[in-house]
């Protein structure tokens, strides 16, 4: 099948599978040839998203179920559209809606199902913090009771245990603390989750719990639909969700690769760090974060990008770069958010320091993880799959440098070995939860701490992006090029998702303030102006994401709703858990009365910023179709894509304004018709974009696509050369020129 294109869609929050039956025309009108679906498997009551499955055996009732599915398929077909279903594998909902799980509620390691779930059972009862209060407290005020076999405290309905409750009523606090001890769980104060969870979390988030996917048995019971999908030819590829939570990801990939027919492709969510490859599995590729990174640095002109550096530098007063904000964040994490994976992994660490007679107390081992987990640059490993050497040379330099930070490297160095080798049960379960720990840290860190505090330049903070490198190194796009047409010749590339911090759109209107540094100086020094009390770098946060999204419909409450979050997530001056709602309010206003100016006034340099941002959504959407790899649309842009991260950037398209695209005039409609013209030029030459050489001139700075005779090239500015011009566009600052040639 041609791999001209994906169209991504966000299902729920009225968006079920009719929805989608009737946008058929159109998406299939825009020349792609893959409908890529959020998870449809069912999930917790009311989830906006589908990530938190609570039964993977079933389709979602609320989108359609299955036989709503199997009519959006064969819509689908008859439209040329092939399926890509997004899988979760790695965890499920932790809540009374999940029905194995409140199997295991009621039989504990008994159950059945006690081995669907990463829980350490060693640990001591199943940890449910779901509680305001503590228990004793709560039945003094009468607020304990049991129903038919469940302990009900409020809302919840708590199974118990076969034959421990002796009726119903209300129990007091002895009555209640005795039955709750009978108990294969234990109900906590919701506050006390850091110090008590025995299951492993998506990241930091309690109510998701991992799933023991290695289990040869649970991938079956818990792929079994997905599967028969696969065998019904119902989906045609899947995209894998945060592989790199799993035991053993290479593993499961392979597991996958031979339950599914040999023509499913298979995606997954990877995020690189800069100069790591992917390892060699049985995949398509990654979902192109990698290749968002290289078009955003292309879009970046380095003398603007020196100067931006220096204006915000002068404001803010930082002199760093970006590495000690994430090592600062990564320490800050380990004692907040993720203090519970750090005291399972002390806990680990003892349990193999035991084993191997190794004596280290509980606070030397909570150092030496910390800087260890610090130290470590990317991430994950993957200890016992392929790249052994790279993996050791990875523990073995970070061991080095957490050295640095700790009172003896002996416990480091252990700790080490223990991860290398990784033969004993002990040695291997902290191996195995230490590289599940590296990837919530870097993300938590990297994109949700650090990437809020280092402020010089949104278009940089991304995921899988590295804000303290905004341009191309040396050689970096040819590598990138060679990398993708020797190995994975269909990964995706991806312009916005549910993820990204910012659309493409919107990361091009900040790239536009390095080709247009003077416009943002003086923009800036107004804006500036007459407000001492606010930090210059939030407020250089905030005058990004003004310019990302001015003249955009609600553009000043979802901007100044965006700022709450982005204060939260930085976690200097407010927390989810302690908000500073006076100095939100603060930030909120400041902003409102910047996009109030700019409404009223419509500066000559905020129009020619807004202009060039155009021009340059228009040059990544050229790139993004040309580079090797399967374009990526995200749901409206094909249409002019200005969003900030969620829940901004998963509201519902505008389908009556997209349908109008093509008879409009604005830069809106100029990018739906670079995108057909492109999608059709990758439909008439498949082997042209599948098997073509991909070369990038750095002087020229042109890419050239040839196979055999036919030669394509997309030059980032005026062009010169031989073939018909298939597109010339943007501003008069700044042009992007395609032209092809084709045998006589």
């Amino acid at each position: 099948m041609i791999h001209t294109a994906s169209y991504r869609i966000q299902l729920r929050e009225g968006v079920d599978f009719d929805t989608i039956v009737s946008r058929l025309d159109h998406i299939a009108g825009l020349g792609v040839s893959h409908l890529y679906l959020a998870p449809i498997l069912t999930a917790a009551p009311g989830s906006t998203h589908g990530y938190d499955v609570t039964d993977p055996t079933t389709i979602d009732e609320s989108l359609g179920g299955r036989e709503g599915f199997e009519r959006l398929n064969a819509e689908a077909k008859a439209r040329g559209l092939a399926i890509i279903l997004d899988i979760v594998p790695n965890h499920m909902a932790f809540g009374l809606d999940t029905p194995w799980l409140v199997d295991v509620l009621r039989h504990g390691e008994k159950s059945e199902h006690a081995r669907t779930f990463d829980i350490d059972w060693q640990a001591g009862p199943l940890a449910l913090p779901w509680l305001t209060d503590p228990l004793p407290v709560l039945a003094e005020r009468g607020e304990v009771s049991v129903e038919d076999d469940a302990l009900v405290v409020g809302d919840l309905r708590i199974p118990l245990a076969p034959g421990s409750a002796m009726g119903n009523g209300t129990l007091d606090e002895t009555a209640a603390t005795a039955l709750h001890e009978a108990q294969s769980w234990r109900l906590l104060p919701w506050q006390m989750e850091r110090d008590s969870i025995t299951h492993r979390r998506f990241f930091s988030v309690t109510g998701l719990v991992g799933v023991r996917i290695e289990d040869p048995e649970i991938f079956e019971r818990t792929h079994a639909t997905v599967l028969d999908l696969a065998r019904s030819d119902l989906i045609q590829g899947l995209r894998v969700d945060h592989v790199d939570g799993l035991v053993d990801p290479g593993g499961y990939l392979r597991r996958l690769r031979e339950a599914l027919p040999e023509s499913v492709p298979v995606w997954i969510e990877k995020i690189l760090v800069d100069g790591e490859a992917l390892r060699d599995w049985p995949i398509a590729g990654s979902t192109g974060y990698d290749a968002a990174t290289i078009i955003a640095r292309l879009l970046t002109e380095p003398a603007g990008m020196e100067r931006i550096d220096t204006l915000w530098r002068e404001a803010s007063g930082i002199e760093g770069d970006f590495h000690p904000f994430v090592e600062e964040a990564k320490r800050e994490i380990l004692t907040d958010e993720l203090a519970a994976e750090l005291r399972q992994l002390i806990g680990l660490a003892e349990r193999a320091a035991e084993e191997d007679g190794f004596m280290a107390g509980p606070e030397m081992l909570r150092e030496a993880l910390t800087e260890l987990l610090t130290a470590f640059p990317q991430y994950r490993s993957y200890i016992g799959d392929t790249g052994a050497d790279i993996d050791r040379a990875l523990w073995e330099d970070s061991a080095v440098r957490a050295a640095e930070h700790v009172r003896s490297a002996d416990v480091i160095d252990w700790i080490v070995a223990r991860i290398l080798a990784s033969d004993t049960n002990a040695s291997r379960a902290l191996a195995v939860r230490i590289e599940q720990v590296t990837g919530a840290l870097i993300a938590k860190a990297h994109e949700d701490t650090a990437g809020f505090r280092f402020n010089r330049y949104l278009a940089a903070n991304e995921v899988g992006a590295e804000p303290g490198h905004p341009l191309p190194r040396a050689g970096e796009v040819q590598s990138f090029l060679d990398e993708r047409m020797a190995r994975f010749p269909h990964a995706l590339n991806l312009g916005s998702s549910h993820d990204t911090k910012r659309s493409e759109d919107a990361r091009a209107r900040i790239a536009a303030m390095t080709h247009a540094p003077y416009a943002v100086a003086e923009l800036w020094e107004r804006a500036l102006a007459g407000d001492e009390q606010l930090e210059p770098n939030r407020l250089f946060y905030a005058f990004q994401v003004a310019l990302a999204l001015w003249d955009e419909p609600e553009a000043h409450d979802r901007v100044a709703d965006h700022l709450v979050k982005a204060l939260r997530e930085g976690k200097e001056v407010s927390y989810w858990t302690a908000p500073d709602e006076e100095r939100e309010a603060r930030m909120q206003d400041w902003v409102r009365r910047l996009l109030a100016d700019w409404d009223a006034r419509r500066p000559d340099g905020l129009e020619r910023l807004v202009r060039i941002g155009a021009a340059l959504s228009l040059r990544e959407l050229a790139l993004r179709c040309t580079l090797p790899g399967m374009p990526d649309i995200y749901q409206g842009g094909e249409g002019m894509l200005l969003q900030l991260t969620d829940p901004d950037n998963r509201r519902a398209p505008d389908w009556d304004m997209l349908a109008s695209l093509p008879r409009g005039d604005d830069p809106s409609s100029e990018k739906f018709r670079l995108l057909t013209t492109l999608l059709e030029l990758r439909n008439t030459h498949p082997d042209l974009f599948s098997n073509g050489e991909a070369l990038w001139d750095d002087e020229t700075r042109r890419l050239t696509r040839r196979h055999g005779d036919t030669v394509l090239t997309v030059t980032l500015g005026n062009a010169d050369g031989t073939g018909n011009t298939v597109w010339e566009g943007g501003s008069d600052e700044i042009r992007t020129v395609i032209r092809l040639k084709t045998p006589a």
